[in-house]
């Protein structure tokens, strides 16, 4: 081959991407460097805080470390003035209790509030939306070995923080470890949002009908959906912040695939979603049902045992950490549960965000009794008949 022939030919790719010929790049001056990316030294720069540290550990310098907590009581993990900000929660426990990750709630207070921003069960806080552990890893929060649950949301506050877990069981958690690492700032954090995290659940999630075999039928396939009627509620919130994203838990009432429902999000008061999506395993970041477990930074699917069955279980989650969702005004994050909605299976959820304060008010955390996972009786594929 003529070498001439062969150089021109590479150098093509270059001059159509805009790259130039070869003469010009040797005749070009050579780049001046840019100094420092800004990134470069963030490690390094010396910081301007007071690190400190809210924990269980024994008071008498023995070993230990733990805080019991009585049924029906409300521990203080953290009770501090500002302006600070919370960098990391640790928690472990020890409990007899069965599903006792449903019945610890955890709840934030900033800056003086009588109702909580922060009011979820630990389970679902930390990604376990069905009461059982499992290890994993995202870029917000993460279950090591052994049950240990890890959460790095920045929690901003500029006059006090106060964080309480309460045992909503019926009997004593005997061992409750914990580590809230938090640093105290000389001045109040400016343009933030206070961190908000919010528990919903409908079980069952019912659908609008039970006349159905499979996800395909002509009478699901046709159905419509435009403006999120009868969808699945993530979250809804007044004010101005932005939506960081979601703890997704299900437990199938029915058979076959659960996850052909979109997501839709409504922005200030939209009457159609701004943000609409392609189905559920798609707004997950993953496709075609998932196929295995996976758990990345941003996305994953860490949890499922007995999928598309009945009884079926998953846990879910998403972070918006490269663009979170802003909202000026109101916020409206649904998910149909099937194709518009057809499907009556059981849904548990955290949503998670900032905004400025005051809150809209939270729906009532659902009684304990009623946050425990069970079947339902719900007709369609593979159920049993309703009564």
């Amino acid at each position: 081959m003529d070498s001439r022939i062969g150089r021109r030919s590479l150098l093509a790719p270059a001059a159509a991407l805009g790259l130039g010929s070869l003469s010009t790049i040797r005749g070009a001056e050579p780049p001046k460097p840019a100094g420092l990316p800004s990134d470069l030294l963030d490690l390094a720069r010396l910081r301007d805080y007071q690190s400190r540290r809210s924990s269980s550990y024994d008071r008498t310098g023995g070993n230990a470390d733990f805080i019991p907590i009585e049924p029906g009581a409300t521990a203080t993990l953290l009770d501090t003035a500002g302006p600070g900000l919370v960098t990391h929660i640790w928690f472990t426990i020890n409990s007899r209790e069965e599903l006792h990750l449903k019945r610890l709630v955890l709840r934030a207070y900033w800056d003086g509030e009588t109702e909580p921003s922060v009011e979820v069960p630990v389970g679902d806080f930390f990604g376990l939306g069905l009461g059982e552990y499992f290890l994993y890893q995202s870029a917000l929060t993460s279950v090591a070995g052994q049950k240990a649950l890890n959460a790095y949301f920045p929690m901003p506050f500029a006059t006090s923080a106060r964080i309480t877990v309460t045992n909503e069981g019926r009997i004593r958690t005997d061992s409750f470890y914990y580590n809230i690492d938090y640093v105290a700032l000389p001045h109040a954090p400016a343009e933030v949002g206070y961190f908000h995290a919010q528990y919903r659940q409908a079980s069952p999630l019912r659908g609008w009908t039970d006349s159905w075999q499979n996800n395909w039928d002509a009478i699901v396939e046709h159905k419509k959906n435009l403006n999120g009627e009868g969808n699945y509620v993530f979250l809804e919130a007044t004010g101005q912040g932005h939506f960081i994203g979601v703890t997704h838990a299900v437990l199938q009432n029915q058979s076959g695939w659960f996850g052909e429902g979109d997501e839709m999000i409504f922005v200030d008061g939209e009457t159609t979603p701004s943000i609409n999506g392609t189905g559920t395993e798609d707004y997950y970041n993953g496709a075609w049902d998932f196929g295995q477990t996976f758990a990345y930074p941003h996305n994953g699917a860490p949890y499922m045992v007995d999928p598309e069955r009945i009884g079926g279980r998953y846990c879910l989650y998403r972070w918006h950490t490269e663009s979170p969702v802003t909202f000026r005004k109101s916020i409206r994050v649904t998910i149909e549960h099937g194709q518009a909605n057809h499907r009556s299976d059981n849904f548990f959820s955290a949503a998670f965000w900032y905004q400025t304060e005051p809150h809209m008010k939270f729906p009532a955390l659902p009684p304990v009794t009623e946050r425990i996972p069970r079947l339902w009786r719900v007709g369609g594929p593979g159920a049993a008949p309703l009564p």
